[in-house]
């Protein structure tokens, strides 16, 4: 029997292989996606999913796929440091970005489904009016955004905006890559980044956390291997400004320890961890999110991890249980209040 879900997922660069390999167990658990959300790699999953892509579809794009091609700039090698600080200075990013959204139109063309208005649910709820929801950081209001809703402020027809430019805006890591840039309706240039920044796991988007939810949310996380250790220090050679300013970026982004995963409001309950170490000839690896030269063998083995803890958390998954715990909801569906 097909049951609906909800999905949030969570951004991590490279390690989003993970993602996949745990929605891979709950397609075949017989989940089907209804409502999905993410934060760069995770909205790149949320949105193959939304426009009708698999898990195995998924995974054969991305093993196809060779992350150093993200970077669409050459540099002299003699001149390369030089040449970056003069990106960063005049287009405040190193890397342009169209490599990758063109990658994503390409996969958007396969299922024929370009913007937002292609993805348009028949739920009334503005929440809801979309099958997708990306999270991007707007610098010059220095707010997050959900896409497509808060185009509006900028006088831009959710309908109309492209899919793979809300995934670009919300992938785009600072310096890394340019930032987006897009007008307001007072002429104003606002310059979009990754959500990252704000919101890396908007687990809270699909759901208020106060009413009686006719289907679960589930969140899709990347996690250090232990839930309630301190992390271990990891050395992270800085060499150069561009290392340095990478090694800032990689701190705001997965510096944050799993505590910030609400417990009161059941979002740990809810929440399929997955681990970002593996281990490979007998060495255990801790994959970075920048980790860009990520072999097949590595990449595999983080789609493993995520088989793994999807299977554990179907163990103990009660939807009913949870609500009962979490939402204080009897058995009848009736409040305990």
């Amino acid at each position: 029997m097909m049951r609906k879900i909800d999905a949030v997922f969570e951004g991590g660069g490279v390690k989003g292989i993970g993602l996949v390999g745990a929605v891979s167990v709950i397609e075949k658990a017989g989940y089907k996606f209804e409502n999905l959300a993410g934060t760069s790699a995770g909205a790149i999953v949320a949105g193959l999913l939304a426009v009708g892509f698999n898990s195995e579809e998924i995974k054969e794009e991305l093993k196809k796929l060779n992350y150093n091609d993200f970077k669409d700039e050459k540099f002299n090698s003699e001149y390369e440091l030089f040449e970056k600080g003069l990106k960063i200075i005049s287009k405040k990013g190193i890397y342009k970005g169209d490599y990758f959204k063109k990658w994503f139109e390409k996969l958007l063309k396969k299922k024929e489904k370009y913007k937002f208005g292609d993805i348009k649910t028949k739920y009334k709820d503005n929440k809801y009016k979309y099958k997708l929801q990306v999270i991007a950081s707007d610098l010059t209001d220095q707010c997050l955004l959900v896409l497509p809703g808060d185009l509006q402020k900028f006088g831009v027809d959710p309908d109309d905006f492209n899919i793979s430019t809300a995934i670009r805006m919300s992938m785009g890591i600072p310096i890394f890559f340019e930032p987006v840039e897009i007008k307001d309706k007072n002429d104003i240039t606002h310059y979009i980044v990754d959500g990252g920044l704000l919101s890396n796991y908007p687990v809270w988007l699909l759901d208020d956390g106060k009413s009686d939810p006719k289907w679960p949310t589930f969140g899709f996380k990347l996690m250090e291997p232990q839930k309630r250790t301190l992390k271990e220090p990891s050395l992270n050679p800085i060499n150069d400004t561009y290392d340095y300013l990478l090694a800032i970026y990689g701190t705001l982004r997965d510096g944050h320890d799993n505590y910030h995963i609400s417990e009161s409001s059941g979002d740990y309950a809810r929440t399929i961890g997955i681990s970002t170490e593996i281990e490979l000839n007998n060495i255990k690896k801790q994959i970075g999110t920048t980790y860009f030269d990520i072999t097949e063998k590595e990449s595999n083995l983080l789609f493993k991890n995520g088989e793994v803890a999807a299977e554990k958390f179907l163990k103990n998954w009660n939807f009913q249980n949870w609500k009962e715990k979490y939402r204080q909801i009897n058995l009848n569906g009736n409040s305990k209040n």
